[in-house]
């Protein structure tokens, strides 16, 4: 594994040379990380040890933001966002398919090697997006190349690690011959275009390069084509040995032409025995007649003929010579010097070529490339790291699948898997809108990425700013009146919540309607706020905002206090349905009691009196006003009392003046905190004496309204104390 290079921050806080001082004046750097996008903020404090304060006050100093690597954008988003896809799927594989013990079947290789191609399918698609020569929208975060090398590193992965049904112990020479002619082609067309414009090619410099390195890069129609056009070369032996020649190159056995390996194997035979007659024939040929004054035409055609024999020096020193590198080298070994080896028998002969041929230590697609010859997965993932973290944490994943590589625990408490992946989910991190594929790479790396996705999980930001606002340069502050804003907070909390359900980070989801229910209660959302305390199942978050709410009584008025309870009336309906269930029964019954004086204040706004005094008398008949309001509640009920219709039943006027009576003896027996405290908020002193000299305007009414009653015989007959 390898550690992250140092971060160098400019302009720099001190001038060299002056560490000394700034440690004698008392002051020291502090750092602090970001939980949104795992940035930190550097700057210059003072020291918490007073006795090594030498300044009083810090004068005005940088604070840096910095990261240790820059976040993805442009096509590197898109390329990560395409393919967390087939990651995906190879966790559902790995987690429904993959045998739980040791073996691996057939199916499931084969359903894994899909997905492993897909994922080299998609670096390609990016390779050749990048290489287009139209300018793009935005400039690219990584170049053409950079992705040319994630293609050719993962596709080598898969052909060595993830061959085709009944091919793991086959021969493994033609696979890798197509890996290297697709992504370093070599000789290539425009070379052969040129030599084929010429009347006499053979006098070109490059013709006998390019006819020999055709040749054990198994592209026979060119080497043959070639091999034709010396038909007219001016030695009559020449022409007759490229005759013979050309039909050994186009008829050289390959193994996918055969059902059997068995059948290839004495295909090679034959053909190896008609080499050796064409070597017969070659070495007949005098000395003096071997050049062809532009040329040793002999030495070449000699080089060729060694290769098609396999002999293991003239493959060394002719790849050396047109500077080939090892792959070359190893690739034609498996064509040409040793036909039938196997996969597992790569390593033995990589090594002894990469003793004369080492591959670049400066070039990290080589040095890959080598370890994964040589059979060194952990090895190849340290590397892969180097070059992109998204290639060794995907190639990790599979290498674990494959069991290429340990799922023991290491001393960091993550496998070699997981060390990875959790890299590289870091990395992604660094863009917070990048959040749900955070989550989903942290959550397939046990208890340890769970516990790392809850902490994403609960910081995924909810304050939102004006895209157009923050393109002008404008302030950028939260705009949360707005229907936009709202709508798009639901949204990410939607989405925050169904990643929870899929990972089961059930505390981590409560905690993030807690932070929501919050969020919404600033912005008086009271129906948002109380649903989502609901589903955090948060009850003292629940009292507080039914606090909230029934302030707003007295903050905005019972007009603007019905507007917005309005929304409340579906989360309590389903909070009445778990009641039962939950320990909220306190918190349900005042909020109920908001929603009824909400419904009551508007009917009595659109003027259905009717059904205002009738939510009067149930709210207090039904117990579902708390004491402490009743005297609000029958102060309210006063303009309905005033109403020239008798809005009110006997019954109901005299419950109107059992509840007044309670809170009047109950007051002077020295319980009026209990009655007469909210009331008294609506007084100018706040006092509860002021509060009780308001209910005095209730009884006059109801004295009135029962004066009424008497004299058009509403309800039945009065009793003559009912005041008293």
């Amino acid at each position: 594994m390898v550690g992250h290079t140092p971060i160098f921050l400019t302009p720099s806080l001190l001038e060299q040379g002056s560490a000394e001082d700034f440690n004698n004046s008392g002051r020291t750097v502090k750092l602090t990380f970001s939980p949104r996008d795992d940035s930190l903020a550097v700057f210059p404090a003072n020291n918490a040890d007073p006795q090594l304060l030498k300044v009083n006050r810090l004068s005005s100093q940088p604070i840096y933001f910095a990261l240790d690597r820059n976040p993805p954008l442009s096509e590197r988003r898109t390329f990560i966002s395409d393919v967390s896809i087939i990651f995906a799927a190879v966790q559902h594989l790995t987690a429904q398919s993959r045998p739980k013990e040791s073996g691996l079947d057939n199916e499931f290789l084969q359903k894994l090697r899909k997905l492993s191609i897909d994922y080299g399918n998609f670096c390609k698609e990016c390779w050749a997006y990048c290489s287009r020569e139209l300018p793009p929208p935005e400039p690219f975060q990584y170049d053409a190349d950079h992705y040319r090398q994630l293609a050719t590193c993962w596709s080598l992965f898969t052909v060595l690690y993830l061959p085709e049904s009944g091919m793991d112990d086959a021969p493994v020479g033609d696979d890798l011959m197509e890996w290297l002619n697709i992504h370093y082609v070599g000789p290539t067309t425009e070379e052969g275009d040129h030599l084929s414009s010429l009347d006499h090619p053979w006098e070109d410099q490059n013709f006998w390069p390019y006819l020999t390195r055709a040749t054990f890069r198994g592209l026979s129609k060119a080497s043959a084509f070639f091999l034709g056009v010396l038909s007219n070369h001016p030695s009559s032996n020449l022409q007759r040995l490229a005759k013979h020649l050309a039909p050994l190159l186009t008829n050289h056995p390959r193994l996918h032409q055969f059902n059997a390996e068995r059948d290839f194997a004495i295909a090679s035979r034959r053909w190896k025995d008609k080499v050796k007659t064409l070597r017969i024939e070659l070495d007949r040929i005098s000395e003096d007649v071997r050049d062809d004054g532009f040329d040793n035409w002999w030495d070449r055609l000699s080089d060729i003929v060694g290769i098609l024999e396999g002999r293991q020096e003239v493959l060394k020193r002719v790849c050396n010579d047109l500077g080939a590198d090892w792959k070359e080298v190893c690739i034609a070994w498996s064509i040409f010097v040793d036909p039938r080896i196997r996969r597992q028998e790569l390593p033995e002969v990589v090594a002894d070529v990469l003793d004369e041929l080492p591959s670049d230590p400066t070039n990290l697609e080589d040095v890959i490339h080598s370890s994964l010859f040589l059979g060194k997965p952990q090895q190849a993932l340290s590397q892969a790291y180097q070059l992109d973290p998204w290639l060794s944490a995907h190639m990790s994943d599979v290498m674990e699948s494959l069991d290429l590589i340990d799922r023991e625990l290491m001393d960091s408490g993550l496998t070699l898997r997981q060390w990875y992946i959790l890299s590289y989910a870091e990395y992604l991190h660094t863009d917070p809108g990048l959040w749900r594929l955070t989550v989903d790479y942290m959550c397939s790396c046990g208890d340890v990425g769970k516990e790392m996705a809850d902490e994403v999980l609960i910081r995924v930001p909810l304050q939102l700013v004006h895209q157009s606002s923050k393109a002008q340069g404008a302030d950028t502050t939260d705009v949360g009146d707005t229907p936009a804003y709202l709508s798009a907070l639901e949204g990410v909390l939607k989405d925050v919540n169904t990643s929870c359900y899929e990972h089961q980070r059930e505390g981590a989801r409560r905690v993030v309607c807690k932070i929501a229910a919050k969020r919404f209660l600033i912005q008086k959302e009271y129906g948002a706020a109380v649903a989502y305390c609901t589903s955090a199942e948060d009850w003292p978050g629940l009292g507080r905002i039914v606090d909230c709410v029934l302030d707003e009584y007295f903050t905005q008025g019972p007009a603007d206090f019905a507007r917005l309870v309005a929304n409340i009336a579906p989360s309590l309906e389903t909070l009445r349905a778990q009641q039962e269930s939950i320990s909220s029964g306190v918190f349900v019954y005042r909020l109920m009691f908001a929603v009824r004086l909400a419904e009551f204040h508007q009917r009595r706004l659109n003027g259905e009196l009717a059904e205002a005094a009738f939510d009067i008398v149930s709210m207090l008949r039904d117990d579902v006003a708390p004491k402490a309001w009743w005297a609000v509640v029958l102060f309210d009920a006063v303009e309905l009392l005033q109403n020239e219709d008798m809005l009110f039943s006997t019954e109901g006027a005299r419950l109107l003046l059992r509840k007044l009576e309670e809170i009047c003896s109950r007051s002077a027996q020295g319980a009026g905190s209990d009655y007469l405290s909210v009331l008294a908020r609506t007084t100018k002193t706040k006092d509860e004496k002021q509060a009780l000299q308001r209910l005095q305007v209730v009884r006059l009414a109801l004295a009135k309204y029962y004066a009424r009653c008497g004299v058009i015989g509403v309800g039945g007959r009065v009793e003559s104390n009912a005041l008293y």
